[in-house]
Formats: structure tokens, C-alpha cells, sequence
């Protein structure tokens, strides 16, 4: 298979994976599992397939979040709420809010086989230099066809993760320069980088001015060209590197997986 399906896959697993983190029902459970706060839920339920990690391993392998944010929900949230306890809030997260948003197709036919496919993928996935993957392969499969594709989901979406932070740290990105090359690209995307990650303006504007010394960014913050290719080859190096899994599918498998997929993506993105 090539890196163009790989990108195909990526655009209807990553739907099936990422809701978990804007999901209603996550305040409710996150609260009572005794957390406080959408962002130690956040931040406690994606580490929590590591176990009790410190601020440090969350900051390097999510990447894209000031430290200061971090650090704000870790370690205090393992002195609310074990790991263990938080992926039990987590699963019952994902049971609720697919239930809700996929209704009769929870229990359909595209679920069970896209089940079946992604744990083929996921028993094939390497995950060594992968953190975050291999923490989330590592844990029990769900009983449960809807649990088991977002199961598959977020230790597929996580190991192209991985992938994506080391093609960053080969480009001599750091955390907010990858941020801000993206934000160059799409402007639109700026308001999020700056309301959402915890860098502050000053730590920003120092960024920019060092991209504009790399001939990254011009005058108005907006990218050049040869940050256009940059991205766009970190983009395509990404892809490359989340292949892998695939290969134990063929590419008929990838067609049918996509296919499977499709409708629960589009359910979850209208919901």
C-alpha cells in the first residue's frame, strides 16, 4: 500500500479516536472518577495508558502543549484518580458517546467488520520509538465490537502520533514551531495554537522571530514557500511512517477498512 491510503485511513480513524477528548459525557466521568477540570481529564486520560507518569513524559510525548499547562493537571491528577481508575472512565466515555452518536450502527455490520481489521492492524503494529502507541497496544482489547474500533482507533491514531513527533524533532521543529509553521499555513488555526496550548504571546512572538530567521515565515507571520514544502514534507514523512500497520491487511483489506469506517467518521463528525 502506498502513503496515499495511508492518508485515506488517517482521515476516517482519527474522527473514530479523537472525539473521546470533546465528548460531553467525559466531564461527567472524569468528575466523578474524581478529577477536576476538561484538561486533567484530558491530559490524565491520554497518559493514563502509561501509567502515573510524571509532567515530563507528558510534555515529550504529546508535544504540543506548554509545560506550565501540563503541569498544572500532572502528577496531581494520579493523587485523585489511579491510571487504572481513569481508563475505566475513559472506556465508559466511549461506550456512552458512540452509543449517542452512531445509535443503530453501534450494533451494525461496518462495526464489526471494521473490529476485526483494525485489530489485525494493531497485532501487526511496531511499535518500538513509539510511546504512545505502544502503551495504548498494550492494553485489553474491549468485548464489544463499537469498543474495540475505538480501541483499534486510538492505538492507531497514537502510533502515527509517534511517527509524527520524531519526522518533527528530525526537522528541528520544536513543540511551538510546529505549531506556528502550521498556524503559517492556516491562519485560522492561529487562534487555536494560542488559546489552547498554554504558550504564552511573548513565548509565540519569539517563535515567529525565529522562523523568520529560518526564512520559514515572512513579515506578517505568514509561511513562505519553503515552509510550505517543509510541512508538506512532514505531512507526507508522517504518512510514510504509519503504513506499517496496514501491510497486514493488503490492500483489499485497506478498501474494505475505509469503507467500514466512512459512515461512523461522518456520524461522529455530524454529531
Amino acid at each position: 500500500m502506498d502513503i496515499a491510503t495511508a492518508r485515506r485511513l488517517h482521515d476516517v480513524v482519527e474522527p473514530c479516536h479523537s472525539f473521546i477528548y470533546f465528548a460531553t459525557e467525559g466531564k461527567i466521568a472524569y468528575g466523578e472518577a474524581g478529577l477536576k477540570g476538561q484538561w486533567m481529564g484530558y491530559f490524565a486520560s491520554r497518559s493514563a495508558p502509561m501509567g502515573a507518569v510524571g509532567a515530563e513524559v507528558v510534555i515529550a510525548t504529546f508535544y504540543g502543549f506548554a509545560p506550565e499547562m501540563v503541569h498544572r493537571a500532572i502528577p496531581d491528577a494520579w493523587a485523585l484518580a489511579s491510571p487504572e481508575i481513569v481508563l475505566q472512565a475513559r472506556l465508559a466515555v466511549a461506550d456512552q458517546a458512540l452509543r449517542r452518536t452512531w445509535g443503530d450502527l453501534a450494533d451494525g455490520p461496518e462495526v464489526a467488520e471494521a473490529a476485526a481489521l483494525m485489530r489485525a492492524a494493531v497485532e501487526s503494529a511496531e511499535c518500538a520509538g513509539r510511546p504512545l502507541g505502544a502503551a495504548h497496544q498494550a492494553l485489553a482489547w474491549p468485548d464489544e465490537p463499537h469498543l474495540a474500533v475505538w480501541h483499534g482507533a486510538s492505538v492507531l491514531r497514537e502510533h502515527r502520533g509517534d511517527g509524527h513527533v520524531a519526522t518533527l524533532v528530525a526537522h528541528e521543529l520544536d513543540p511551538r514551531a510546529s505549531l506556528m509553521t502550521i498556524a503559517a499555513v492556516n491562519p485560522s488555526y492561529g487562534d487555536f495554537v494560542r488559546g489552547f496550548r498554554g504558550w504564552t504571546p511573548e513565548e509565540l512572538d519569539e517563535t515567529l522571530d525565529d522562523l523568520r530567521a529560518r526564512g520559514l515565515v515572512d513579515g506578517e507571520g505568514l509561511a513562505t514557500d519553503a515552509c510550505r514544502m517543509l510541512r508538506d514534507g512532514i505531512e507526507q514523512d508522517t504518512d510514510r511512517l504509519a503504513v506499517q500497520p496496514y501491510r497486514a491487511l493488503g490492500a483489499e483489506g485497506c478498501e474494505r477498512l475505509i469503507a467500514a469506517l466512512t459512515p461512523l467518521a461522518a456520524a461522529i463528525k455530524g454529531g
